[in-house]
């Protein structure tokens, strides 16, 4: 008679990577689930990690900037407007979203009209921190932290601050952070509901992997579903398989083709 023994985690290992992913983050400027960070949402949605958040927040960057991706200091309070978030569906390619931001699945498969899913202005974030940090950023006028402070501030859903932090600086940004500044200023449009402007901004940016991400995303939302699914499939042909950002495009491409059928 054989016996199976069963093999428990090694407890040494364990801490060694718990304590890893902590030193990861804090070095970022992330404290993960503090005191301040309780759950907005309840129901069957995915729990958010701050850290791979803040990873796949700065993603976009990527396609503006020939420079090496670098380690950046996460805004604070991140932890608390991540955790914080309720569930979207509609998730623009842009600084400061992640497609983690997609959570629950089950709505989208059970919505018979995808446009009721796009985003509107909804619960603010408390983050004062969060906006003295901004003013801070605006007044260094670094890059690409002009993009991630607007960013923020618009996952944080404080749409009339990003709103004015792009009147007061919108004609100062350089050449090579317009095209990245513009996709922003979409992306500010789309998740405040000004829907029908964020498209037609999109339409009107060079081709970029995120703008043809975003025109699909947002096709696919209008009930448009051939549109979304040519620029969906040609962003898709250039984001790395690895990207969270590829999976969450094949996931929209996949409900392009459903509600083709």
């Amino acid at each position: 008679m054989s016996h199976e023994t069963s093999v428990q985690p090694d407890l040494n290992q364990l801490l060694a990577s718990y304590l890893q992913k902590m030193t990861e983050a804090q070095a970022v400027g992330i404290t993960a689930f503090d005191s301040e960070v309780t759950p907005y949402e309840v129901g069957p949605v995915q729990p958010l990690d701050p850290k791979l958040a803040w990873d796949e927040a700065q993603a976009v960057l990527a396609y503006y900037s020939a420079e090496a991706p670098k380690r950046r200091q996460a805004p604070p309070q991140w932890s608390h407007v991540v955790v914080n978030h309720e569930s979207l569906v509609a998730v623009a390619f842009s600084v400061g979203n992640f497609p983690q931001l997609v959570r629950n699945f089950h709505a989208i498969l059970t919505q018979p009209n995808l446009s009721q899913m796009r985003p509107s202005a909804g619960r603010q974030a408390a983050a004062g921190e969060l906006n003295a940090w901004v003013e801070t950023v605006a007044q260094k006028k670094q890059y690409p932290q002009m993009l991630i402070g607007l960013g923020a501030l618009r996952l944080a859903q404080h749409f009339d601050a990003a709103d004015a932090y792009v009147r007061a600086h919108d004609a100062e940004i350089p050449t090579e952070w317009r095209a990245a500044w513009e996709n922003e200023k979409a992306a500010l449009a789309w998740h405040s509901g000004r829907h029908d402007e964020a498209r037609a901004s999109w339409d009107k940016l060079e081709p970029t992997v995120p703008v043809l991400f975003n025109r699909g995303m947002a096709a696919l939302f209008a009930g448009d579903t051939a549109t979304a699914k040519q620029h969906l499939t040609a962003a898709l042909a250039k984001l790395p398989n690895s990207s969270a950002w590829h999976h969450l495009g094949r996931l929209y491409l996949t409900l392009a083709d459903l509600r083709r059928a």
